[in-house]
């Protein structure tokens, strides 16, 4: 009985460790597209760049995780996680247009310009991951 229950383990990893290596992929180009060093703020306590990272990783993991319960294999989860690293990469990039005080104001810890991000990010994730859904 144990046996059967397990024999799904290999796929739980691939899929697991392909999540979060796409997580840490998202980390490390949004890290590279925002010009400010999140954990060096977040390790400072500046709240406005934890709130807007953390809005970040969440609207990327939700559609990942939409994927994940919906993909045809593997591949599937890959090419549309990355298809939902670059979404929430134009999110920052449009609010950063649109709100052109937005880098300074992380970097100087505005709250409400991290929380206004943030909602965005999640938003867009929320919706990303219903349009994944097919």
């Amino acid at each position: 009985m144990i046996a059967n229950s397990l024999s799904t383990l290999p796929a739980f990893l691939a899929y697991f460790v392909g999540a979060l290596a796409l997580t840490a992929a998202f980390l490390w180009v949004y890290m590279k597209v925002t010009p400010w060093d999140e954990f060096r703020l977040i390790g400072a306590g500046n709240a406005a760049a934890a709130i807007s990272l953390a809005g970040a990783v969440i609207g990327f993991v939700m559609p990942l995780a939409s994927v994940i319960a919906h993909a045809a294999g593997w591949l599937d989860m890959i090419v549309w996680g990355l298809i939902a690293l670059l979404v929430q990469v134009l999110v920052y990039v449009v609010a950063r247009v649109v709100v052109p005080g937005l880098a300074l104001g992380i970097e100087t810890g505005k709250v409400p310009l991290a929380t206004a991000l943030a909602t965005g990010s999640l938003a867009v994730g929320l919706l990303n991951a219903a349009c994944i859904t097919w």
